[in-house]
């Protein structure tokens, strides 16, 4: 019964912007996180690896916000998918960067986890937008 009372609380939360959605919160809280451990990249990778890692990470916050703003199911779906594909070409890199030796295993393993975090609300923000229109038709 306890679960049915906090589904019912969250489906009563008004959502009014995007910044409302905690799946945007925690994906800004990953991009500064990423911006702090890559400073501890070496300067020889702030075209490549650096580079790339802070793109990936800007680009989820970027995509769920810039498909919140388009006033379509379709478009929105569409720009919660490129942010799923950012966070997971952010995941790769932080691999390479353990692998590489650039980033300690805790750090990497902290971030992994927010973004295995981010992946699940991600996947279930376009499911529940996916069955909501399957269901107006």
């Amino acid at each position: 019964m306890g679960n049915n009372k906090k589904n019912r609380e969250r489906m009563n939360i008004v959502v009014k912007t995007y910044r409302d959605l905690i799946v945007w919160q925690k994906a800004m809280v990953l991009v500064t996180e990423v911006y702090r451990i890559s400073k501890n990249i070496p300067a020889s990778e702030i075209y490549g690896l650096t580079s790339q890692m802070r793109r990936c990470a800007v680009s989820i916050p970027s995509n769920i916000a810039e498909g919140y703003g388009r006033h379509s199911t379709n478009d929105y779906v569409r720009f919660l998918q490129i942010a799923s594909g950012s966070l997971y070409e952010l995941q790769t890199q932080l691999e390479i960067s353990v692998n590489l030796g650039y980033l300690n295993k805790g750090e990497s393993e902290r971030l992994i986890e927010l973004s295995g975090e981010i992946e699940r609300m991600l996947s279930s923000l376009i499911r529940k937008l996916v069955c909501r229109k399957a269901e107006r038709k």
